[in-house]
């Protein structure tokens, strides 16, 4: 298991990190898996012996419930606190019957803080984000706010998901002017046959140096291998309830071609060759991996031990290109009037 910064912290978080999204399975989160305590702590225990310091949850997750079934799981496994980050996050609905039981308010974010630490069992929360865009609610009261968070000690660090990147830089720059806490990383859906990350996102990460944090590698078990053309896949399998995230599918099984014969050629699953073309990525901090069985957990962790060849990255790269978009092909037309430096004969 190998250790990146997040960031521009000193912080080093496990390339992979443990989601707890399958944990529970109250209401729609049913169909993500529905593990029960014993499951949970079996997978929070197997996942730190194997290195994973690194666990993200959020308070939507079954409402509440993954939360508290991950707080059960380190007390029952004995993890010690100084050596695990915990990850949690906020904005979603948590009360249909209360106005105020969801988005970036001062009021809803200061509420759900206490709440997440409590079923935690947590006196802090290493990276608290924010779970999307709420377009009600001013970036200087959701950021002032964070950064009394921060100031509490309740709150280590921020971060942020599933946001465009002008609204990613609108943030940074009223934290740089406050001289508010910043928001360190950004948790966004990212797979090989999902790279749309790499047009904005991605060098806006570079540049601002944040880390970038994974969420479903493998598009809700699409490039698992065991999904076939026509849609079909194993019974109970999440995708064939809940067809989420959207994804190419075409594009996808074209990947999954590419990807199949290198993963028999190395002896691993397909699942382990998406996870390892995503840790060969340097401007990837970690890929949360969340898992039904105990032996998909196991197949997961796996994947830090496989190495790609510059072929294989090549024919997965090649495969899973992005179709040129603009401004993108203008910019990279633009880009050769500066590839060599000027040059008098």
């Amino acid at each position: 298991m190998r250790y990146n910064l997040l960031g521009e912290t000193g912080l080093y978080v496990s390339e992979l990190c443990l989601g707890t999204m399958t944990y529970g399975g109250q209401g729609m989160w049913s169909a993500m898996g529905g593990i029960k305590q014993e499951d949970v702590t079996v997978q929070v225990k197997t996942a730190f012996d194997a290195g994973i310091n690194f666990f993200d949850s959020a308070n939507v997750y079954s409402f509440g419930q993954a939360e508290s079934m991950l707080g059960a799981a380190i007390k029952i496994a004995g993890l010690p606190r100084d050596e695990i980050i915990i990850a949690t996050k906020a904005t979603g609905i948590m009360s249909e019957q209360q106005p105020n039981g969801r988005g970036q308010s001062r009021y809803h974010l200061m509420n759900e803080i206490d709440a997440s630490l409590k079923r935690l069992q947590l006196d802090h929360i290493d990276l608290y984000q924010l779970h999307g865009f709420d377009r009600l609610t001013g970036f200087e009261e959701v950021l002032s706010t964070l950064n009394d968070l921060v100031r509490s000690g309740k709150v280590r660090y921020i971060g942020l998901c599933n946001m465009p990147a002008w609204t990613i830089m609108k943030a940074l720059a009223i934290s740089d002017k406050r001289d508010w806490a910043r928001f360190e990383s950004v948790q966004s859906y990212y797979t090989i046959a999902g790279r749309d990350l790499e047009r904005e996102i991605v060098p806006l990460l570079l540049d601002q140096k944040l880390g970038l944090m994974v969420w479903s590698p493998l598009a809700g078990g699409l490039l698992s291998g065991k999904y076939q053309a026509d849609g079909k896949g194993p019974e109970g399998a999440r995708r064939t309830k809940f067809d989420f995230p959207v994804v190419d599918k075409q594009r996808a099984y074209k990947c999954i071609d590419v990807m199949r014969p290198i993963a028999d050629r190395l002896g691993v699953s397909v699942a382990q060759i998406a996870l390892a073309w995503l840790l060969a990525k340097p401007f990837v901090t970690t890929v949360i991996i969340g898992a039904k069985t105990h032996e998909q957990l196991q197949d997961n962790i796996a994947a830090t031990k496989v190495k790609l060849t510059n072929d294989d990255l090549n024919a997965l790269d090649g495969v899973s290109q992005l179709p040129a978009e603009y401004p993108g092909w203008m910019l990279a037309l633009q880009g050769q009037y500066r590839a060599k430096p000027p040059l008098k004969e």
